[in-house]
């Protein structure tokens, strides 16, 4: 049986622990879409350009999941999750913290062993502000 879509979530929140490559995690289409906190990213181009980018000049990660939910279905899968992240920027030596809202649409990704099989189409990361 292959890993859960949950899995695979949990897979790069350690992936991003770690300082390990995050694009695979993303799916290889014009269509995918990343948004940061404090970015827009369209196509699977643009994305792996600032996750190879976030990888080089960050360090020290920690993502704390408060209350990751999964639906799965045969061919997606949506998550949320509220994360508690933290980070330090290697070139200002600055450490950045928020509390965070995670969404996303994941998809079957065709069998490949260089490739989770549940890959995000869209992820959204927000950090909340008081009105």
């Amino acid at each position: 049986m292959s890993p859960s879509a949950k899995s695979i979530v949990r897979d790069y929140y350690d992936a991003l622990r770690g300082g390990d490559p995050l694009v695979p995690y993303f799916r290889d289409d014009a269509a995918t879409v990343k948004f940061g906190i404090s970015e827009s990213l369209f196509g699977s181009d643009e994305v792996a350009r600032a996750l190879a980018e976030q990888t080089e000049t960050t360090d020290g990660w920690t993502v704390s999941s408060r209350h990751l939910v999964v639906d799965e279905r045969d061919d997606f899968a949506t998550m949320a999750d509220d994360v508690t992240m933290a980070w330090t920027d290697t070139e200002s030596g600055d450490r950045h913290r928020f509390d965070s809202r995670w969404s996303g649409t994941l998809v079957r990704a065709a069998a490949d062993e260089d490739v989770p099989n549940w890959q995000f189409a869209v992820m959204h990361v927000s950090a909340p502000h008081e009105l």
